[in-house]
């Protein structure tokens, strides 16, 4: 049993890799250019502020369209139609939809939009930034697809194939696939503000360790609205800080693989992946580098565990929610900024020392992903 569910989890993660692998080119120019535009913030002037929107539309354009690239490579893995695997994509982050990223407020003031179809009340809302339901929502529309061909004459099957995939697949998508992986990120967010509430040093390791996982399924979106609730009933929070160091500890395992690997063109990845993560855009370290390589992702998640932790039991709380990685220091409230400094050190050390060796004792240093 136990051979079998760790099989099940590299198949898993295989699977991953190789639909997030072809679009790590975006992902690493976009994490790149959002720690541009964060820079470029700290200029106020005319000037700068327009030039720092304008690289920032840049940056955003990636992961607000994320869905569309994902279901292109996602169509090409699974093997279905790769224009309708785009076309399903785009679907998801329809300009007409609420913005997903706004939903969780939306529900709180009540305005989340529906369409009333026979009696049944289907959220007309988009899913921006996310990754598991256009994956999830492609992999049943090449099983739909095959289907379809199967049955469908081949005298009417581009007619009638295309269209009966794209309907079915959306009408899933809308129903069934995105509205179960919604509520399953705000079933944990609720878990892990109760553990936090309750055993808070628990909470804290659990928090450290699984938030990165979330960030993979688009699943960390839902912490912003609890974020946002807690500044307004408190003046802080404390889920910031965790979040932040997340991104550090993603940083440092990426920058260890700079050393770890032997391969060109792997060492240019990790070096733009760990710049990118240390300005808190982590999508390049994990698509690129740490999940490919498994051990890495592991390393940091023990990092960032350990700092949550730490900063935890120092009750480290951020007057806002602004850029992650390093430049969060500057967030955090002033009499707490040592204490978070701390945890970022542990975020920085335990990450990279963890990742260089285990690079060296298990052998990857030949630079070969799993």
């Amino acid at each position: 049993m136990q051979r079998n569910s760790w099989k099940l989890l590299q198949t898993a993660v295989k699977v991953l890799a190789d639909i997030l692998a072809p679009i790590i080119p975006a992902i690493i120019a976009a994490g790149l250019l959002k720690g541009l535009a964060n820079i470029l913030a700290n200029y106020n002037t005319a000037s700068f502020g327009q030039l720092t929107a304008m690289v920032g539309t840049f940056s955003d354009t990636a992961y607000a369209f994320l869905p569309i690239v994902i279901g292109w490579s996602a169509a090409k893995r699974f093997g279905a139609n790769q224009i309708l695997g785009i076309l399903l994509g785009a679907l998801l982050v329809h300009p007409d939809l609420l913005n997903g990223l706004a939903y969780s407020q939306a529900v709180i003031d009540g305005k989340v939009p529906y369409w009333q179809i026979f009696g049944f009340s289907v959220p007309k809302v988009g899913y921006q930034g996310t990754v598991l339901p256009i994956m999830v929502a492609v992999y049943v529309m090449s099983l739909i697809e095959r289907l379809l061909k199967k049955v469908i004459p081949s005298f009417i099957e581009l007619l009638v194939v295309p269209l009966l995939t794209v309907v079915i697949s959306g009408m899933l998508a809308f129903t069934v696939i995105g509205p179960i992986a919604r509520e399953v990120g705000i079933g944990i967010a609720n878990a892990f503000l109760w553990v936090l509430l309750h055993a808070p040093l628990v909470g804290a390791l659990l928090y450290g360790a699984l938030f990165t996982p979330l960030v993979i399924t688009g699943m960390h979106h839902v912490f912003l609205a609890v974020n946002i609730q807690l500044l307004a009933q408190t003046g802080a929070t404390f889920l910031w800080p965790i979040e932040a160091l997340c991104s550090v500890a993603q940083a440092s395992a990426a920058a260890a693989m700079f050393f770890a690997v032997r391969e060109t063109k792997l060492k240019q990845i990790a070096t733009a992946a760990a710049v990118s993560a240390y300005f808190g855009v982590t999508e390049p370290a994990l698509f690129g580098i740490n999940l490919r390589f498994v051990y890495p992702f592991g390393c940091a998640l023990i990092g960032s565990a350990a700092a949550a932790a730490y900063i935890t039991l120092h009750q480290v709380q951020a007057l806002g929610v602004g850029v992650g990685g390093l430049p969060a220091l500057i967030s955090m409230q002033p009499e707490k900024m040592v204490a978070y400094f701390g945890g970022m050190m542990i975020a920085v050390v335990v990450p990279f020392g963890l990742t260089i060796i285990v690079s060296r004792y298990a052998g990857y240093a030949e630079g070969k992903a799993n």
